[in-house]
């Protein structure tokens, strides 16, 4: 992998800025972003603005090098792209998705599966008998499906970019035994004994079961600003939740309850800036499960939100108003919640009760 200082910005007689940075003692000068896969060019822009966009494009050169980045060669005055091998396209194909607006999540799987996948070739080509054997690594369905969905999404981009083969096609998914997180039979007795041992543990289930949010990243990540003024409703971004849709979801009322409002900016866990670390909630989670006299097996954290998806469900005999609710890309995923039926507005009224 090519690594750079940090480019320098210049500029040249007749205002035209570039940057300028070497890669293996050959010197490179880019006056936009085409060769690294980016938008940007400074110098469409009026002439005062120039040397900020510059900046930012030194920014995104320096990280889609270090990050493993093949700069598109130029011959004269048109474009030629070489022929570049697998494992080259696969790293452009990584590059390409780590700028994108991804969870750090997804990304850092990502990374992952390029350097293990990567490790274990003996070749610069990628076959079908190679993508196997990595998979097999993988003892359990769903760390197998995990590691060939993301790999998957790392062959697709780079065919995308050029590579002709599709190693990965045929091989199927790994068939596991179906399974949800169990639902609560009493959610008001199950939330009071999480609220007695942890108040932040007990909100966060409050939260997932009555406004359907995920625990480990949506509850966890909220802040103040995130409700409204009342606090009758949260406004999550589409950078802020799984789907990547903006999503609004009502408080109901033993939710409002609980909550008081504190400055904007600040989670409502910690009180301050910075959210809790991302094992927060699994690690009390993990300590309640020991102490707990009514939790049942295959009863986890996502079980209140399978619950409140039951409850909305039951309540309203729609289906559109439960994918909305839960935040779902597609009426197949909530599909995966209750099996079978048919589908208009989500309101406080909708919302599981207890």
């Amino acid at each position: 992998m090519s690594t750079i200082n940090y480019p320098i910005v210049g500029v040249t007689k007749d205002q035209k800025v570039f940057v300028s940075f070497y890669i293996n003692n050959k010197r490179y000068r880019l006056f936009n972003g085409k060769r690294i896969n980016s938008k940007l060019n400074p110098n469409s822009f009026p002439i005062e603005q120039r040397v900020n966009y510059g900046n930012l494009l030194a920014a995104e050169v320096y990280k889609y090098v270090n990050e493993g980045g093949i700069l598109t060669e130029y011959r004269t005055q048109e474009l030629v792209v070489r022929t570049l091998t697998d494992i080259e396209y696969l790293k452009k194909a990584l590059s390409i998705k780590l700028f994108g607006n991804y969870s750090s999540k997804y990304k850092g799987m990502l990374k992952h599966i390029f350097k293990h996948f990567t490790a274990c070739m003996s070749s610069e080509k990628i076959d079908s008998k190679t993508v196997s054997v990595f998979l097999r690594r993988y003892s359990t369905p769903t760390s197998y499906n995990t590691a060939r969905r993301h790999l998957n999404a790392l062959i697709n981009e780079a065919k995308r970019q050029g590579m002709e083969a599709n190693p990965i096609k045929g091989i199927k998914p790994v068939k596991g035994k179906a399974k949800l997180n169990k639902p609560f039979e009493n959610i008001k007795s199950i939330i009071d004994e999480v609220t007695a041992f942890n108040d932040n543990l007990g909100l966060c289930c409050l939260i997932t079961y009555g406004c359907l949010l995920r625990p480990h990243r949506e509850v966890r990540e909220l802040t103040w600003g995130d409700f409204s003024e009342d606090l009758k409703q949260i406004n999550l971004s589409g950078a802020r939740n799984k789907s990547g849709r903006n999503r609004i979801v009502p408080v109901p009322y033993y939710v409002q309850e609980r909550l008081y409002k504190g400055e904007p900016q600040h989670n409502i866990f910690t009180g301050t800036n910075k959210a809790p670390n991302p094992d927060y909630f699994k690690t009390i989670w993990g300590r309640f499960k020991k102490v707990s006299k009514l939790l049942e097996q295959d009863q986890t954290l996502y079980s209140f939100r399978h619950s409140g998806a039951i409850e909305i469900y039951k309540r309203t005999g729609s289906l559109s108003k439960l994918k909305k609710a839960m935040g779902h890309s597609s009426l197949a995923v909530s599909l995966t919640y209750l099996r079978g039926l048919e589908v208009t507005e989500l309101e406080e009224d909708d919302m599981p009760m207890i």
